[in-house]
């Protein structure tokens, strides 16, 4: 790996555009470096991921939404939408397989200066394959260049502290992807890369207080920009430079301000893109710090039953990370995580509701778990409200560390118990991460793909849809339609302006 210095420029300042942070990435998505087989194999796993997490939610209200906005815009050749058949405009099918893959919170993430879910890449960058007729060897590049991008900048620069959106870096990142899939040259991709960005950045009001609807929404959003991105660049169009060192541009005006300075690593020339490998997914619908919390409490349920007696706990403080403590501990201040009535969104958002449900229930569903008769019975609420958060320097150091061995998304339990005594555990990372307790590999992704399919398709468009999964690499462009799942009885749209 190499390191790109990256800092404003004055606008007098004699800043070429091959110093320039848009460039190098346009760079590396042209550079024709072969996949390695172990990232070609996690790219199937995670193309398999994000169907399971889409087929569980195609009933889900803003993922009905979407689809009936894709279903305005038939298109030939177009893409694939989930859970219905036809073909559809490539940025509209990218909004609504989007929507439906980040709906439930519930595919890859990756975390580090800022945190990421990089799966979302694959809608819009499969959208476009499917409709340019590229081949299955072409998406994997394509895939492989948008996470690596993705991971890359979430290395090094920090939206969330400026309060701006994480999917400002996926509006670039899908762009680049976009650009290896179709082979464009580095001149329009460094174009589209400029109006991705400056087209989905905003503010994370998306996920504080009440959490709506634009949760799942948002990183679609950024997948349909960027495919405009490409295609207006495509067309000639030019888009604002330098987008990030510019005196107004990015990280001037909207993140540390004129004296910043970020060192992004990216692979050198010829070096093959392997940041895929650096991600993990979820095995809980729960935003992913949460995840090893919820294995924890498990844990702690199977080893001391006593703590759930009634009026046994007092009160339980989770030692954690600034970040889960401010995003979604009692540290964010958001009274709605406390509240029985909050949204799904919301509530998986809250650590302390789900800590406190994993440890009753000893399982975690991404339905029952959510369901509003669970956030309103009593011992819940009051086992719930008696859970906080506290940061802890060496937590938030190891959620920091850029040592895998050392890196750390868990935290300390210290239990206060009505009868004086003391519990304390605790939990680096969740057990399906790759140095958990049980690290996820293709039968677990395949599983996952089963569980959440089952009940909602056939048990042969499961199969099928499997089968052609785990070929990805060596499809025809003829089979890429293949890439999507179909599902009976789903719920009509509602009426919108299209």
């Amino acid at each position: 790996m190499r390191t790109l210095p990256v800092r404003p420029h004055r606008s007098d300042e004699a800043f070429p555009r091959e110093e320039q942070l848009a460039w190098a990435i346009a760079r590396l998505a042209t550079d024709p470096v072969p996949v390695d087989a172990d990232v070609a194999e996690m790219v199937v796993n995670r193309v398999i991921d994000n169907a399971a997490v889409a087929a569980a939610s195609l009933s889900r209200a803003p993922v009905v939404a979407a689809r009936g906005q894709a279903e305005a815009h038939p298109a030939a050749p177009g893409a694939t939408v989930f859970g219905i058949a036809g073909r559809f405009s490539p940025e509209w099918a990218a909004w609504a397989n989007g929507t439906a893959v980040r709906e439930l919170d519930f595919h890859d993430t990756f975390l580090a200066a800022e945190y990421s879910h990089p799966g979302d890449n694959i809608p819009p960058i499969l959208a476009v394959a499917q409709h340019a007729g590229a081949d299955g060897e072409a998406l994997l590049r394509g895939i492989v260049t948008g996470y690596e991008v993705q991971i890359d900048l979430a290395r090094a620069i920090s939206l969330h502290r400026h309060k701006i959106d994480h999917v400002a870096h996926l509006g670039p990142s899908a762009a680049a992807g976009i650009g290896t899939l179709l082979g464009l040259p580095a001149e329009t991709i460094f174009q589209a890369i400029g109006q991705a960005l400056h087209t989905t950045t905003a503010t994370r009001q998306s996920r504080k207080g009440e959490i709506s609807t634009w949760k799942a929404s948002a990183p679609a959003f950024a997948g349909k920009a960027a495919i405009e991105a490409v295609d207006r660049a495509m067309r000639g169009q030019t888009s604002p430079a330098p987008i990030w060192e510019g005196e107004d541009g990015v990280i001037a005006q909207l993140l540390d301000g004129p004296d910043a300075h970020y060192d992004v690593p990216l692979p050198e020339p010829g070096e093959p893109k392997r940041a895929i490998l650096a991600s993990f997914t979820k095995e809980h619908s729960a935003e992913y710090q949460a995840q090893a919390w919820i294995d924890l409490a498990r844990r702690l349920r199977a080893e001391h039953p006593e703590l759930l007696e009634p009026g046994a706990v007092r009160r339980i403080v989770l030692h954690t990370s600034h970040h889960t403590h401010a995003v979604i501990g009692s540290g964010a201040n958001d009274p709605q995580k406390y509240d029985p009535d909050a949204s799904r969104e919301t509530l998986d958002h809250s650590v302390p509701y789900i800590f406190a449900v994993a440890l009753q229930d000893g399982t975690w569903d991404h339905v029952a778990s959510y369901a509003p008769e669970r956030a309103h019975r009593p011992d819940t609420v009051a086992l719930w409200r008696s859970i906080s958060t506290a940061e802890d320097p060496e937590w938030t150091r190891r959620y920091h560390s850029t040592d895998p061995a050392r890196q750390a998304f868990g935290g300390r339990a210290e239990i206060e118990l009505a009868d004086g005594s003391r519990i304390d555990a605790e939990i680096a990372v969740a057990d399906a991460h790759p140095l958990g307790a049980r690290p996820f590999a293709r039968p677990d992704y395949v599983r996952k793909f089963r569980t959440l399919a089952d009940g909602v398709l056939e048990a042969a468009e499961i199969d099928r849809f499997l089968a052609v999964a785990e070929r990805l690499p060596e499809l025809r462009p003829d089979e890429l339609a293949g890439l999507t799942i179909t599902a009976a009885g789903l719920p009509v749209a509602p009426k919108g302006l299209f």
